[in-house]
């Protein structure tokens, strides 16, 4: 099992984040991808929102960095970590904007980028943008095979029932002969999408009982990742015994990637925590990337 992050500072949500990341800088964001990067982490996220209704945002939280200027930012400033949306929403994209704009960002980071994606849930959302709200799984399921048939690909051909183009040019392309795309959800069909369609699930809001009795009735395909939460912010330095729970908890129901949020009173303490968490991880026989 390895280990991601939840970034702190660009998606601050009601409940885990922390009140330093309120007023972080991007050198605060800077040092830390760096940290994370050094000690040989797997991943970083970022979640995409372009507006939140504001009755939402107690529930949700308003702040949502765009991920594809912030882990281009962020490529610049490491060398190894990858780069997990998590999740971008389907509806709003046609895939071939997103294979051209994802595809320049796996270009910059030389390879990293890994495409978690998503159905999406906030109809107010999809409204404002002129998405289509009912109907978007099938929506998304022709996506997802536009874009494995577009990622990588400079002269791509697709042929579905909601998405059709060929004798194009789509260039840079993506330089991973397979981008990874990962699926998020807390339902059966997502995990039937992920399996089908993808090579990750990314479940959210879902207890252990209810993830593990799902994978129980799923074939899983050899190389699939299960992309788990360790759940509440972690507190490596303070709690080790609790972070070891954590990780052994989701190792127990099938995690092969644990994605954990960790508090911090600022971003220097938030780099010591991410330290303390390697070391722990180490110590629990998990292999960070």
């Amino acid at each position: 099992m390895r280990i991601g992050l939840f970034t702190p500072v660009v998606v601050q949500h009601p409940g885990s984040s922390s009140p330093w990341e309120a007023t972080a800088t991007v050198d605060d964001l800077s040092r830390i991808a760096e940290t994370a990067d050094r000690l040989g982490y797997h991943y970083m996220t970022c979640s995409e929102h372009v507006a939140v209704p504001t009755d939402v945002v107690a529930e949700r939280g308003g702040t949502y960095w765009d991920p594809l200027a912030t882990f281009g930012f962020l490529a610049a400033r490491t060398n190894r970590i990858a780069f997990a949306t998590q999740v971008l929403v389907l509806g709003y994209h046609h895939p071939l904007e997103v294979a051209k704009r994802y595809g320049t960002l796996d270009v910059v980071s030389g390879g990293r980028l890994i495409l978690g994606v998503g159905v999406g849930s906030l109809r107010e959302e999809f409204d404002l943008l002129g998405a289509r709200f009912d109907g978007r799984g099938p929506v998304a399921d022709d996506a997802m095979r536009a874009l494995r048939a577009s990622l990588g690909q400079r002269e791509p051909r697709y042929s579905g029932e909601h998405f059709d183009f060929s004798d194009i040019t789509v260039s840079p392309a993506a330089v991973q002969r397979r981008v990874p795309l990962w699926v998020g959800g807390r339902s059966l069909r997502s995990l039937r999408r992920a399996t089908g369609l993808g090579d990750g699930w990314v479940p959210f809001g879902l207890d252990h009982d209810a993830i593990a009795g799902m994978l129980a009735r799923v074939d899983v395909p050899n190389g699939f990742e299960v992309v788990l939460s360790t759940g509440a912010p972690l507190d490596p330095m303070a709690d080790p015994t609790a972070c070891h729970a954590a990780l052994d908890s989701v190792r127990g129901i099938g995690a092969t990637v644990a994605t954990a949020t960790l508090t911090a009173r600022s971003a220097e303490h938030y780099c010591e925590q991410v330290e303390a968490l390697a070391e722990l991880g180490r110590d629990a026989g998990v292999d960070l990337g």
